[in-house]
């Protein structure tokens, strides 16, 4: 699952950077970190909840 999360915010990072998302936050190119820092907080959330 974890590595299943982080393909898909891999992609939409790398998405993000061609093209804004228009999200709320996510406004800008340079607001791709934001999607880094969420998905280490989700993947870091599957990981404790799997064990």
């Amino acid at each position: 699952m974890t590595k299943l999360l982080s393909l898909l915010i891999l992609a939409a990072m790398v998405i993000h950077l061609f093209k804004p998302l228009g999200l709320p936050g996510l406004k800008r190119r340079s607001d791709f970190w934001k999607l880094a820092v969420v998905a280490l907080a989700a993947i870091s959330i599957t990981a404790l909840l799997g064990h």
